[in-house]
């Protein structure tokens, strides 16, 4: 009968909490709700950067509630800077075969209802996640409305890129 070293198979589970540990320090995100966003909905308010926020943020109330009315979509960020407002959401796993169309649809819906206003839609996790960020930082009273723009303006070339 022949025994099995039990040295193999330690350096396999050590290799493998290794690989966890690793993966759990590359997380980066300083918010509360940040940390939580890709486990269970968040459902940040809207946030507004710049002038003209009452205004601004009515808007951006029917622009939540118009995307939340798309049947897969059950979590939803905005924020308006300057000029763009950007909606980040997310949709339940079943229906992520249908993004396409279902970006197609709040694409629509929100074009027809705010033909004003110039929008950036996203459904990639990493933006949404950007997009929690900057509504937890925009809490802190440091943060400058400068700050975050430039971070906006950020997130608006991320998205540009993954297309």
């Amino acid at each position: 009968m022949k025994k099995e070293s039990k040295a193999p198979n330690k350096l396999k589970w050590l290799l493998a909490f290794m690989i966890l540990l690793l993966m759990g320090g590359c997380t980066n995100y300083s918010g509360q709700e940040t940390k939580v966003a890709l486990i269970k909905t968040v459902d940040p308010r809207p946030t507004v950067f710049g002038e003209n926020e009452s205004k601004d943020l009515k808007t951006l109330k029917k622009v939540h509630d118009e995307v939340l009315a798309v049947h897969p979509v059950y979590d939803v960020a905005i924020v308006k800077g300057k000029k763009d407002i950007v909606v980040a959401y997310k949709v339940k796993h079943m229906h992520r075969f249908q993004m396409k169309q279902i970006e197609k649809d709040i694409n629509k819906r929100l074009e027809k209802k705010f033909p004003k206003e110039d929008f950036v839609i996203s459904s990639d996790y990493k933006i949404f996640l950007e997009v929690i960020e900057l509504i937890d930082d925009e809490k802190n009273p440091k943060h400058s409305d400068k700050e975050a723009d430039k971070k906006l303006h950020e997130i608006i070339e991320l998205k540009k890129e993954l297309t």
